[in-house]
């Protein structure tokens, strides 16, 4: 009779034990060997040079800029001069979901993001969907950002010299053009930057957000100048509903403050910094936007508002009669919005540069320059992939599709924060949130909440995504996975 428990006739080690389906896609990856990976590469490895200033101002340069220079002109016939409490409401379920990734940015500091701390918690297929969800909340919000900034170009380039670019070419194919040129180009300048290393980008982006703030605090100077109280008679004119879904709308603005913890391999003192950088930059954010949207509405009537994207320079205009400070305003959002497409590109690629390390995409995205300290192959594919996008696809479509992935993915990290909480409660951890689990607990509901206030178009979108994603999974991903095998260490 064969003994199964016998050793082979090799004399070598049985061998173990083939996972069954569900073991595979629940195995976690231990935070040891997630922080013991981190910088390392394909070829080369990241360059640990960013500090707290350069981080906070990351997540500041993807963030601002996006729903104040682009989507509140899309958010105030929603809600009306409510628009500001939909910045509230959105700054508060973004508020909830930033302790949880300031708590495991800080435990584990790693350039993967919500995709990480998912792998860390609860297991590989949960990550893959976190990681899925974070390639649309980054990838495709930069090319809705980059459309934005077209817009801001028109405005400039009518107010300087008297031209602008013709529909054709300024706008996507749905929105009365054919290719939207200027939105490829400002990817394409984001890419070049990149190329140059991630200090060199930081630099650049430190300029533009100054840069973006000085607008911002200029257009409340003028624009309050024009301020009726009267614009502000009836509120809330469409109901709870409407500020419900002007929010969802603006969480689009939101998005970036998590931008810190994708480079939580390239700061020289992660775990310290970045739950700062994080929560700071979620705080400036909000501020501003609450102060400037409260400006706008009280400066010109909320019917008045229409889907332009350039929004702020058309009030500048109308309160002076001048268009030199629309102009000068549209020049300021030219180079704010840059920085959001600079930023949230390089989250993109670094969010990719670490689930090619897993195995789960391909390993081109993981190759590193040695000359430069960056993942060259991977920017010079998601540069090209969100240009051509951005040139293609309407704003409004984007900016809904970014909202629900961001939401998908911070429920996730508030659940993870958790789970972390339980399975390693002696973790050093240098944040921790407040009122655990029952902060975590209303970022979960929150992120539910808005969710359920997109329409159903954004939903079948998020769900055909959702599916092509799994499918590609379960034909690449899950057959590629490197945590079936040993780390470099254990397998020394």
């Amino acid at each position: 009779m064969l003994d199964h428990g016998a050793p082979p006739h090799n004399g070598g080690p049985a061998a173990p034990r083939s996972e069954g389906l569900g073991m595979r896609l629940m195995r976690r990856k231990p935070v040891e060997r997630l922080v013991a990976e981190g910088g390392h590469g394909e070829g080369g490895t990241l360059r640990r040079s960013l500090g707290l200033w350069q981080l906070t101002m990351i997540s500041i340069g993807a963030t601002l800029g996006t729903g104040i220079f682009v989507v509140l002109g899309e958010a105030v016939p929603k809600a009306g001069p409510a628009v500001t409490l939909s910045f509230v409401i959105a700054g508060l379920t973004a508020l909830f979901s930033a302790l949880s990734y300031a708590e495991l940015a800080g435990t584990i500091p790693v350039s993967g993001s919500s995709y990480s701390y998912a792998y860390a918690t609860m297991g590989e297929l949960i990550a893959w969907v976190c990681g899925w969800c974070l390639m649309l909340e980054y990838g495709v919000s930069v090319a809705a950002v980059a459309v934005g900034w077209g817009e801001y170009l028109n405005e400039l380039l009518d107010g300087t010299i008297g031209v602008t670019l013709p529909a054709a070419l300024s706008a996507p194919p749905g929105d009365g053009g054919v290719f939207n040129a200027p939105a490829l180009i400002v990817v394409l300048l984001a890419m070049a930057f990149l190329l140059g290393g991630a200090r060199e980008s930081a630099r650049a982006n430190t300029v533009m957000v100054l840069v973006k703030i000085g607008a911002l605090v200029l257009f409340c100077a003028i624009g309050v100048q024009g301020f009726r109280s009267g614009n502000y008679e009836n509120f809330m004119p469409l109901g709870m509903a409407g500020v419900s879904a002007a929010g969802a709308t603006l969480f689009f603005s939101y998005i970036g403050f998590d931008a810190a913890s994708t480079a939580g391999e390239e700061a020289r003192n992660a775990q310290r910094d970045l739950p700062r950088a994080i929560l700071l930059s979620l705080a400036i954010i909000t501020a501003l936007y609450v102060l400037v949207a409260a400006v706008a509405v009280g400066a010109k009537p909320w019917r008045q508002f229409t889907d332009s994207e350039a929004t702020l320079a058309q009030i500048m205009r109308e309160v002076t009669g001048q268009s030199f400070w629309g102009t000068l305003l549209a020049f300021c959002a030219v180079i704010a919005i840059a920085s959001v497409v600079l930023t949230v590109l390089y989250g993109q690629t670094r969010i990719l540069f670490a689930m090619a390390r897993d195995g789960l995409v391909p390993k081109v995205f993981a190759r590193v320059s040695p000359r430069s300290g960056t993942p060259r192959a991977n920017t010079l594919i998601v540069s090209l992939f969100c240009g051509v996008l951005a040139a293609a696809v309407p704003l409004g479509q984007l900016a809904d599709a970014t909202s629900i992935g961001t939401l998908f993915a911070f429920a996730l990290v508030n659940i993870a924060v958790v789970v972390l909480r339980r399975s390693r409660p002696d973790m050093p951890r240098s944040f921790r949130v407040p009122l655990s689990p029952l902060l975590p607990a209303l970022g979960f509901g929150f992120c539910l909440w808005m969710m359920g206030s997109l329409s159903t178009v954004t939903w079948v979108v998020f769900g055909v995504w959702m599916a092509f994603g799994l499918v590609f999974y379960f034909l690449y991903g899950y057959r590629r996975s490197r945590l079936a095998a040993p780390a470099p260490s254990e397998a020394k």
